[in-house]
């Protein structure tokens, strides 16, 4: 408890350090996220970099910092909120608006064009737009990759019943854990940036995330399969501390707005691009394989009661979800 004081107080100096203007710069906009700096999300980040502050001719500095380097999803998402950090993207999007939820329903999309679409769409800009309750403004909302599939050290998950038993790292994302407890696995919280050591030393049997996520982290490393399932994605939300972008004089709004969607879209096209060439890696080093179309259709039956909570919860409505399923097509 006490490192993880000192941890969060030395990354909160830090911020206010860095929180003033750099020279020449009349705004300061320092952004961190958990992913390595060769990840399409950070590459993306490089390019909003150049964008931005070409475009504002320097009025606006930006500074990256990648690989956990702050602090964890969690704790610089409250960074973002205190403004000791002006941005950043990750899995800690519920933080921001619990309705992100909607679209991590376990297998809620086919494929990722829908999930696009309904990101893009009038309703996806209603549940960005809710996040500046919490404090946080979203310019953009994209994904984080392709579909999420199951690794783990013990079997090939076939059917739902090859999950049960199974001690599965998750993030603290609450649909996740959901769906693992739903299909039997057993859910294990650990951050992002420890997962590698929790799956080598058996802390954990497995854990779920995209193919460029598995690759990256080399996760790969240390499992034995792979599954595909194509069970969830997640929302990739660029998240900026709201007093932080009010304050901006509204030329820069309009040119940090046009960078933002620009740097997602990339983003988007990459990261989505990249997932073949991540698989054909995770081929050559674990035992893959596809859920056939009849077990597909017992995992969304056996997660139903996922769906059926949010719905119970007040979360949001199933009239929501049919809106977001609608807005896909």
């Amino acid at each position: 408890m006490l490192r993880n004081f000192w941890k969060t107080a030395c990354a909160v100096v830090v911020g206010m350090a860095f929180a003033l203007p750099a020279f020449g710069a009349d705004f300061n906009f320092k952004f961190a996220h958990s992913q390595p700096a060769t990840s399409v999300r950070h590459k993306s980040m490089e390019f909003f970099k150049d964008k931005l502050e070409k475009a504002v001719n320097g009025r606006i500095k930006v500074e990256l910092f990648s690989g956990s380097t702050l602090g964890n999803e969690g704790e610089v998402m409250d960074m973002v909120k205190m403004g000791t950090v002006q941005g950043t993207r990750g899995g800690a999007f519920a933080k921001a608006n619990k309705k992100f939820l909607i679209y991590t329903l376990p297998f809620l999309f086919e494929n990722t064009d829908s999930v696009l679409k309904a990101m893009r769409s009038g309703i996806g800009a209603e549940i960005a737009k809710g996040s500046e309750a919490a404090g946080y403004y979203i310019p953009a909302t994209g994904v984080a990759g392709g579909f999420r599939q199951f690794t783990n050290s013990k079997k090939p998950i076939n059917t739902p019943d090859d999950a049960a038993g199974l001690k599965m790292r998750t993030p603290p994302i609450e649909t996740i854990v959901k769906t693992m407890q739903a299909l039997g696995a057993s859910p294990q919280s650990m951050p992002y940036g420890e997962t590698y050591m929790g799956l080598k030393m058996g802390v954990v049997d497995g854990q779920e995330n995209p193919p460029s996520n598995i690759v990256e982290m080399k996760f790969y490393e240390t499992q034995k399969y792979l599954s595909i399932v194509n069970y969830q994605i997640h929302p990739d939300a660029f998240f900026v501390n709201l007093k932080w972008y009010q304050a901006l004089p509204s030329d820069l709004k309009i040119a940090f707005d046009k960078a933002a969607k620009e740097a997602m879209e990339w983003s988007d096209t990459h990261w989505l691009a990249s997932e073949s060439g991540y698989m054909d890696t995770l081929k050559k080093n674990m035992t893959v394989n596809t859920i056939s179309p009849e077990n597909r259709a017992k995992f969304v039956a056996k997660v139903k009661p996922v769906w059926d909570f949010y719905v119970k919860d007040g979360t949001f409505t199933d009239a929501e979800i049919q809106a977001v399923i609608k807005a896909g097509k």
